[in-house]
């Protein structure tokens, strides 16, 4: 028997996989927290219980799986700037042919700026929003 929504709140977390795997017939998913467990169990049942999602969320959700979106970060070309605070500084970097201009200095990719700018290995792009990181 499928749980309810009320049951689902007052289980512990060994009833919430145990829920999960009766309602998906799946594992549950590695690093999900019992919150998160008992809010997707809670809405799932309360889709069904109503009769599932409507065709038209469903279709754009498979639309939105099957297109292909743009993740290439925006082409930076000379006379650009990138802005970025960190620690309550903000630090200018100037796009120039063939590199970056920060702090009076020619750098030939952004890691190395950011680097400096955080004392910690930090992908470049990722650091000055260019790109997203992986669990994004």
């Amino acid at each position: 028997m499928m749980p309810s929504v009320a049951d689902i709140e007052a289980m512990d977390r060994t009833a919430l996989v145990a829920a999960w795997s009766e309602v998906f017939a799946t594992p549950v998913p590695r690093r999900l927290s019992s919150p998160f467990l008992r809010r997707f169990l809670a809405f799932e049942m309360q889709a069904r219980e109503s009769g599932g999602l409507p065709k038209g969320f469903t279709a754009k959700l498979a639309r939105a799986a099957r297109d292909k979106t743009n993740t290439n970060p925006p082409a930076l070309k000379p006379g650009g700037r990138l802005i970025r605070e960190w620690n309550g500084a903000t630090h200018v970097v100037d796009v120039v042919d063939g590199g970056f201009l920060w702090n009076g200095q020619r750098h030939a990719s952004l890691s190395p700026i950011a680097r400096s700018i955080t004392g910690a290995r930090w992908s470049g792009p990722r650091f000055f929003g260019l790109k997203r990181s992986a669990t994004s």
